[in-house]
């Protein structure tokens, strides 16, 4: 039996009996999806302050609390997508050479430092997967005296991360390849030590297929941005995973990435005044077109923002082909779509309990995926959330 199997199993069991309360569009709801079939979760939602909402969307283990008396599995779930701290293998800040983080932003060093240091060291060649700069891929050279290769798809970036690591005497290798191209596979060999920290999507999961196709001795990989995927639903790797009765849509995998953990005030007030704007337009455009139905709009560059809801309007009908009227009570619709705002942010209240519990799922899965491989398995955090959200680490190391 698989060390993470049963695990997985029960989470996917939970979480296949709960979808109702997480598998949907809040964007295209008009009321809570348990409305009549959990009226008292409807009122309770409805009960709270937007200083109420605010404060539980920041502490999960009150919000688990208060949710428990309406969703009674709630706290078997997380106690299943609980894990561990990875022991300290060495040092999380070690004595580094002079310069090794110029240019680097605060926050991601303490997470290279962090990664680096729970790392096990097999005294390996490092492989470096989607290295951007080569930040992690500096510390490594740095920290093991061991060479490292880092593959990284932009040109600018491999050219910036060479000259960083010629000037600071390091042996790094900089290879510019796109990941997912068939000559990428040409950098992993049997003799090395791979890493991806936030390699989004597929990129991560190609990584752990080409590692298990090379019978690579190590790899040890942090996943972020599940739903940066080449398929339009999710494709599980494993097979407890593949006989799931879920299927994961791109929607349902950016719920782990929704996160408010390091959301300042600016980024919070930007996020209202962006969502209210498009359910506003969205219920705008319900009236002209008389077409019940989400009407999805794309990115819009956050200055537009600066400039009011009536300008937004403009432009999102024109990005979808809408004739606007001339006379136009703007005002109203804005407060419509406020009014929307509230209620869809009490439903992703719901939905935010349900972030880890869906986040450990793909996690076990690309664990049982190492382990069905023939490679011995770790799953722990490597810092904690407010250094980054997307902190759970992944190592396999080739069973001999």
């Amino acid at each position: 039996m698989s060390a993470y199997s049963d695990t997985f199993c029960q989470l996917d069991a939970l979480l296949t009996q709960e979808r109702a309360y997480w598998q949907f569009m809040p964007f295209a709801c008009h009321e809570y999806p348990w409305q009549h079939s959990m009226p008292g979760l409807s009122d309770w939602l409805d009960s709270l302050s937007d200083l109420d909402v605010a404060s539980l969307l920041e502490d999960t283990a009150a919000l688990i609390d208060e949710l428990a008396v309406f969703l009674p599995a709630l706290p078997e779930m997380h106690q299943l997508a609980d894990i561990l701290a990875l022991p300290l293998v060495s040092e999380v800040s070690p004595h580094l050479p002079r310069g090794l983080d110029v240019g680097i932003p605060g926050r991601k060093w303490q997470q290279v430092l962090a990664f680096n240091a729970v790392l096990p060291s097999h005294k390996l060649p490092w492989l470096e997967w989607c290295a951007g700069k080569g930040y992690l891929g500096r510390v490594l050279a740095a920290c093991h005296n061991t060479r490292v290769t880092s593959l990284e798809w932009q040109q600018s970036l491999t050219q910036d991360g060479q000259l960083a690591a010629n000037q600071l005497g390091l042996p790094m290798t900089f290879v510019q390849a796109d990941a997912f191209a068939p000559e990428s596979a040409s950098v992993i060999r049997p003799d090395q030590h791979a890493v991806a920290l936030h390699a989004c999507g597929d990129l991560h999961v190609s990584l752990l297929e080409r590692v298990v196709a090379k019978r690579t001795a190590a790899v040890s990989v942090s996943p972020c941005c599940y739903h940066l995927i080449r398929h339009d639903a999710y494709q599980p790797l494993s097979a407890p995973a593949t006989k799931s009765e879920l299927s994961l849509s791109k929607h349902d995998l950016r719920m782990p990435l929704q996160e408010t953990v390091t959301a300042g005030q600016r980024v919070k007030q930007q996020r209202f005044v962006e969502v209210s704007y498009r359910l506003g337009f969205d219920a705008l455009q319900k009236h002209l077109t008389n077409n019940d139905a989400y009407l999805p709009v794309p990115n819009v560059q956050k200055a537009l923002l600066k400039h009011g809801f009536a300008d937004f309007c403009r432009w999102a009908a024109e990005q979808k082909g809408l004739q606007l009227p001339q006379e136009m009570d703007y005002s109203y619709w804005q407060r419509l779509g406020e009014v929307r705002f509230r209620k869809v942010e009490r439903m992703e209240l719901v939905r935010q309990a349900f972030r880890r519990p869906l986040e450990m799922w793909l996690v076990f899965d690309r664990a049982l995926f190492m382990e069905e491989a023939g490679y011995q398995v770790l799953v722990g955090t490597f810092c904690d959330k407010p250094t980054t959200p997307r902190n759970i680490l992944i190592h396999a190391q080739l069973e001999k």
